[in-house]
């Protein structure tokens, strides 16, 4: 039985007030919770987490509502927020999710960034539908979860309060991965990678992206993606021509060679592919047309809950791999599987866990170290055992898109390693336009698309010091600590930490608290406008030297600090990096002109 949550969240509840009345009870801190014609019960782990059990008297679909008082409260994060970062109304906000599609989780938080409400379904899988927002009757903050029929009911998760919103995240991602076995990373999925999209779009071939290739393993570059425009009827900005599959002979007489001379130069090689479209100028199309669904603008969508559509796909994949000897694949538009959802049929969730795990078990027969691209809105905790290139969503020549994407991806991300959306910039752009781009996947694995022949040299100086820095900082920025700020504020301030190394990343003009005396070395990222980065040194300050570099990587100034308590303004320049190391005479930095 399939949900039908029209009958619960209808036209005619304008907002939550406006629902049948129920008895809510306390839960933790200031949240209540209510189960109307249900059960609950609540279990404090040792972490802290507050698990609930919740269920339905009569086995059907279980309906939770939440609710604490407003407070201070300043936002509401959601992976499917987008911009959209401060207070709705409750007749306003809304969300539908699945295992394709974001996660059923939301955390309230004040000005201080300080948590109020945090909570999540211990179940990534089932299709859920979400209601929250400001209640203008109540003075409160609400949320309705309405979850699908399951034997034993559902669980949530709730957070205690904490510090700020990364916290909280940190501690929900901890519980999931002590429960889900990720795939494998290895290190083909944390290497800079470079993509033919945007520096081709579908005007690609082989010997074009040969000599991009050829180039990039001189930049620092290790992994490269070929992306649409390769097949069959990949032309134009629609998707009518998929469904195939095969390389255009006219752009890619041997893709097999090809993507063997590209491995050879030292990269890992990736192919876009997206195995649920399904297009009307393609031969597959006449076989599937009964059973798709309009999607993507010009193909239809193969429903993934059909044994042979499932079948058709991993054999899809299989081909591929095997025959072109590729390191993996980039799987696009896997989300679309929920044109399926809400029929009356099978939970789609359910369904792509049968198959990306069958795509996954086969494909690694015939790849080791596989390499699997995911995109947002599908990188939750429960995608964590089908793909290890967790990518955020297109944003291009938007830096400020991509960190806070990225960020947003890292926050519930498990076992994968996030990447960046690919890298644009125009080739007359200033240097420190390209820095820029570069800083803002700086939090991610850099993926970039620009034809690295046509740049400028200056350019190309950039991306290799970047790429260099990026490289030697990998553990601190994947791996460390992160500290982002609030959410609605676009997390202006960006904080990694990890074995005594430290990186900020700072993308407004303000002053930024800073404590040196645990570190052996702070690294400063100005992503701002201005030529410099105020710090405020707590006690007892510290002797280090300053090392500034340019957005190519030349040194601007080197010298011996002193950083007593208060305010500092080091010259710093736009789209440049600091580097504040101790003892004085600290070996130079990898990268640098």
């Amino acid at each position: 039985m399939t949900i039908n949550h029209n009958d619960h969240i209808g036209q005619e509840a304008v907002t939550t007030a406006e629902l049948a009345p129920a008895t809510f009870e306390p839960l933790l801190d200031l949240v209540s919770v209510a189960v109307p014609g249900g059960h609950w019960s609540s279990t404090e782990l040792p972490s802290g987490i507050r698990m609930v059990a919740v269920d339905s008297a009569d086995g059907g679909p279980v309906e939770v509502r939440l609710s604490v008082p407003l407070g201070d409260a300043a936002g509401y994060w959601h992976p499917q927020g987008g911009w959209r970062r401060t207070l709705t109304a409750d007749w306003e906000g809304k969300a539908a999710v699945s295992l394709v599609d974001a996660l059923a989780t939301g955390c309230l938080y004040d000005h201080a960034g300080t948590t109020l409400l945090t909570f999540a379904a211990a179940d990534p899988v089932p299709e859920a539908r979400l209601r929250f927002g400001v209640s203008e009757e109540t003075d409160s903050f609400v949320v309705q979860l309405l979850l699908p029929p399951a034997p034993g009911g559902h669980r949530l998760l709730f957070v205690p309060r904490s510090a700020s919103v990364a916290t909280a995240m940190r501690t929900l991602r901890a519980w999931y991965a002590a429960g889900i076995t990720p795939m494998p990373v290895p290190d083909g999925a944390r290497t800079p990678v470079y993509s033919t999209w945007y520096a081709f779009n579908q005007q690609v071939d082989a010997d074009s992206v040969t000599a991009e290739a050829a180039l990039a393993t001189t930049l620092g570059f290790g992994a490269l993606i070929l992306d649409d425009g390769w097949q069959l009827g990949g032309h134009g900005r629609g998707y009518a021509g998929c469904g195939d599959w095969r390389p255009d002979p006219a752009k890619f007489p041997d893709l097999t060679a090809h993507v063997a001379e590209v491995r050879d130069l030292g990269l890992h090689y990736l192919l876009w592919v997206a195995p649920l479209l399904v297009g009307p100028d393609s031969e597959a199309y006449d076989r599937w047309r009964p059973t798709v669904r309009a999607g993507v603008p010009g193909a239809y969508v193969l429903d993934p809950r059909l044994p042979e559509v499932r079948a058709h796909v991993v054999a899809l994949c299989v081909r591929l791999v095997r025959d072109h000897g590729l390191d993996g694949l980039k799987l696009d538009f896997l989300d679309e599987a929920m044109v399926h959802a809400g029929d009356g049929g099978p939970d789609v969730g359910r369904a792509m866990t049968e198959l990306l795990a069958e795509v996954r078990r086969e494909l690694e027969l015939v790849r080791p170290g596989l390499l699997l691209e995911l995109r947002q809105p599908y990188t939750g905790p429960g995608m964590a055992p089908y793909g290890n290139l967790l990518r955020s969503f297109d944003c291009p020549a938007d830096s400020t898109a991509n960190r806070v994407r990225t960020i947003d991806t890292a926050f519930l991300a498990i076992g994968g390693a996030v990447h960046s959306d690919m890298l644009l910039w125009h080739r007359e752009a200033p240097a420190h336009s390209v820095a820029r781009q570069l800083i803002g996947a700086l939090h991610s694995v850099p993926q970039v698309s620009v034809r690295l022949t046509e740049v400028p040299e200056d350019h190309r100086a950039a991306i290799a010091f970047w790429l260099g820095q990026w490289t030697r900082l990998r553990g601190v920025l994947l791996d460390g600590v992160v500290e982002p700020g609030r959410p609605d504020e676009l997390y202006p301030v960006v904080r990694a930490d990890l074995d005594g190394t430290g990186l900020v990343s700072v993308h407004s003009e303000q002053v930024v608290p800073v404590d040196l005396t645990w570190r052996q070395e702070l690294v400063l990222v100005n992503g701002s406008a201005s030529d410099r980065i105020v710090l405020e040194v707590a006690e007892p300050g510290g002797e280090t030297e300053l090392t500034a570099y340019g957005p190519s990587g030349r040194i601007i100034e080197r010298r011996p600090l002193g950083l007593a308590p208060g305010l500092h303004a080091l010259p710093v320049p736009r789209s440049g990096l600091a580097v504040l190391s101790g003892p004085v005479g600290a070996t130079e930095v990898e990268g640098a002109e």
